[in-house]
């Protein structure tokens, strides 16, 4: 009888907790200026406002995209990667053996020299197998240029029509060219069905891509991509429920901008048009600093953490919207520099451009990389001194990539 009273006030306690912390959480004071609250935003004489319920929408609408896209990426970017000329690369499997596999997914997945040494022992492989029983073992498990092609022409089909939706959604309204208007009349500002359609359809796909991460080919900005789709669920979330939604919409049309270059230049690179993708990724890394570095912090950011200040004290709403845009910038500053590090690299020598922002996998390395030294050790005992890699005797040839 004493434990299920301790359970009964616990759970009491634990309720209170939570309706107070609630009751605090939706306080008008934090999220509009003072005299203003959420009264304002209840339909009225033929008017629409946006309200936290209609956010429910976007489970089933992401829960859509995933089919849509499993359907897309199995029918539609296989047919236009055989239209393309993806090839992909054969490897050999690491022949099957226990006791490597289980210090492979257990333990490391590249063994220092020394338990290379225990590990030739134990399975009575000689060092230089079990080397290389790793590298396949490592490169079984590497994306191969299939799955990541289909990966981004689904992104690339998305981003391009929510961009052109987008744009065709506000090339009418008068807050796309002067931003101020974006405040006019604020919070009281009627939904419009084109904002409330962009607005669920955009969540809608950023849920299905924090959903399917983990299975996406992983990338080297793995982390500062669950930023990126948390901030922008949050961003997106939080400027429906207080009616930010002028400025949400320019917010996701500035970054629809610059995203679909950048997958279809990976869709080129995966298929090799190597000119094809370098002519692109110019075009991206412009789009994306004017859109991104100039566009959004000095206009957009500008309207949002300056100009709303001359008509309102400043509240939490105001610093918690413009925090969430901080983010953002942050995030397009650490992009700019890999982009800008893989434009100085790509100019002089006019190679392949690959996308360091996000498509490197940490195991990029090829079989032929890693025999390389023992390749050369063997030359250089056979045939004497080598030169760039070949023996004197032998070093008019080519190099085969």
């Amino acid at each position: 009888m004493g434990s299920y009273l301790v359970e009964v006030c616990y759970h009491g306690n634990l309720s209170s907790m939570l309706s107070q912390l609630s009751e605090w959480f939706w306080n008008e004071r934090l999220w509009f200026p003072e005299g203003l609250g959420w009264a304002d935003l209840q339909d009225r004489d033929g008017l629409t406002y946006s309200k936290g319920s209609d956010l429910w929408v976007t489970l089933p609408i992401a829960l859509i995209f995933l089919i849509i896209r499993q359907i897309f990426e199995r029918t539609v970017a296989v047919r236009l990667a055989s239209a393309m000329g993806v090839k992909e690369k054969v490897r050999v499997r690491a022949t099957p053996n226990p006791t490597l596999e289980t210090y492979f997914c257990t333990t490391s997945k590249h063994p220092s020299q020394s338990v290379v040494e225990s590990l030739s022992k134990q399975t009575g492989y000689s060092q230089q197998q079990v080397q290389r029983w790793f590298r396949r073992r490592r490169n079984q498990e590497r994306p191969n240029q299939l799955k990541k092609f289909r990966e981004a022409s689904w992104r690339f089909t998305f981003y391009l029509l929510a961009f052109f939706t987008g744009l065709a959604a506000l090339i009418d309204k008068p807050w796309l060219y002067q931003m101020k208007e974006m405040w006019t009349g604020f919070p009281t500002m009627p939904l419009l069905p084109s904002q409330y359609w962009y607005y669920m359809i955009e969540l809608g796909f950023y849920i299905s891509l924090l959903f399917s991460v983990a299975s996406d080919v992983k990338r080297k900005d793995f982390k500062e991509q669950i930023v990126h789709h948390v901030a922008t669920i949050l961003l997106i979330s939080f400027s429906w429920f207080v009616n930010y939604i002028r400025a949400g919409t320019l917010i996701m049309l500035v970054h629809d901008a610059a995203d679909y270059l950048l997958e279809s230049a990976k869709m080129f690179n995966y298929a090799g048009w190597r000119k094809t993708c370098n002519y692109i990724f110019i075009i991206f890394a412009v789009v994306f600093f004017i859109t991104r570095l100039v566009i959004f912090p000095f206009w957009i950011m500008y309207c949002t953490w300056v100009y709303p200040v001359t008509i309102y004290p400043p509240f939490f709403g105001y610093y918690f919207f413009n925090g969430l845009l901080f983010v953002l910038q942050c995030l397009h500053i650490f992009w700019f520099a890999l982009i800008l590090r893989m434009a100085i690299k790509f100019l002089p020598g006019n190679h392949i451009v690959e996308d360091e922002r996000s498509d490197r996998e940490e195991t990029d390395d090829s079989e032929d990389e890693d025999e390389a030294p023992q390749f050369e050790k063997r030359a250089k005992t056979k045939n004497g001194p080598l030169q760039n890699g070949h023996s004197a005797s032998n070093n008019n040839h080519r190099k085969m990539e």
